[in-house]
């Protein structure tokens, strides 16, 4: 972090963070970092939360495949906040600790369907949106509709988005997740 990205608060922010400010507070319970660094930019800040609200309740997934994509995206992309942030999360909603701990580690998560989901989401962002055939055909032979191909498409931008925020800012982890704290293998 560095004064050229400075994390604010509620006071500090510009005007135009008011409402982004208060609804992440509202939602969380407190002003996590990512939002009040996001602050700086009001329309980051809005279209962060948006995109969030729209992945989680108007998407095909439930908790578990949720925190699947958004983990998947933050492990590519190596995001210290963001692993912390949605293993803690994912934690308060009951996603089986070995499904976080398997991404986390870049390893194969044991239940076969979520395994294709996080293949399908890894594959996405690291053939930049072209996906192979053969994990395409996975991720539909394991249940998953065409619809929601389209749905991961969500949540790898609402991750990118904090992702590249954090790389750009090293955001500090807040205190509710540092028990989580996590540290990309490059470092």
């Amino acid at each position: 972090m560095s004064d050229r990205y400075p994390v604010h608060t509620a006071e500090t922010a510009p005007d135009k963070a008011a409402a982004p400010i208060e609804q992440a507070t509202a939602a969380f319970g407190f002003l996590p970092n990512l939002i009040g660094i996001m602050a700086q930019s009001p329309a980051l800040a809005e279209a962060y939360l948006s995109l969030s609200d729209i992945f989680q309740s108007k998407t095909g997934f439930d908790a578990a495949e949720q925190h699947v994509v958004l983990l998947t995206v933050s492990r590519y992309h190596e995001c210290h906040y963001c692993m912390a942030a949605h293993t803690t999360t994912a934690g308060m909603v009951g996603v089986d600790a070995t499904v976080v701990e398997a991404i986390r580690n870049d390893q194969p998560i044991d239940d076969p369907r979520l395994e294709a989901l996080r293949q399908l989401t890894r594959d996405m962002v690291d053939r930049r949106g072209w996906p192979s055939e053969a994990t395409q055909q996975r991720f539909f032979d394991a249940g998953y509709e065409p619809s929601q191909l389209f749905d991961v498409l969500v949540g790898i931008a609402q991750k990118t988005l904090s992702n590249y925020t954090n790389h750009l800012a090293d955001t500090p982890v807040d205190e509710p997740m540092q028990g989580n704290a996590w540290t990309p293998p490059s470092a």
